[in-house]
């Protein structure tokens, strides 16, 4: 059984990715999955030096020190089970340059496992599934792999 708190705090979790990310905050988001794995397109990368490993050598970032995107998260679904929790949500992600203007360059689904630890509540996984992909050439450094 959860509390409106638990629910809370989980769903604050995933806001909070997606304004670390589009801060451009990678140690930040690397933060987040301390203890977790985060799993995109079948390569996965454990702990916070991992992901914002992974984030500074795939996602391009401008002079304002952001990649210049906002990711939207919505149809979030949280269920729990004592001192963990699953989520799902859909993911749209907009991005504006001076070259490319305001439009959705990647949409899919994140799959996200929790764990409490005391009255905090931690990423164990986040799984990305890319379903639509626009031009992404001005956010990422490498080609994103397609998820089925």
């Amino acid at each position: 059984m959860s509390s409106t708190a638990d629910t809370t705090a989980v769903l604050n979790l995933i806001a909070r990715y997606a304004e670390l990310v589009d801060d451009g905050d990678f140690a930040g988001v690397g933060a987040l999955f301390a203890d977790g794995v985060f799993t995109s397109g079948g390569a996965s990368v454990e702990g916070a030096e991992g992901v914002e490993k992974m984030l500074r050598a795939m996602v391009i970032r401008y002079e304002d020190g952001t990649p210049r995107t906002h990711h939207v998260t919505t149809n979030t679904a949280v269920e729990f089970d004592g001192t963990t929790a699953t989520a799902r949500s859909y993911f749209t992600v907009l991005q504006a340059l001076p070259d490319l203007p305001l439009q959705p360059i990647v949409t899919g689904r994140y799959r996200d496992r929790f764990h409490r630890q005391g009255d905090r509540w931690q990423f164990a996984e986040r799984e990305v599934h890319i379903r639509l992909t626009g031009d992404l050439s001005g956010h990422l450094r490498t080609k994103l792999p397609r998820t089925p």
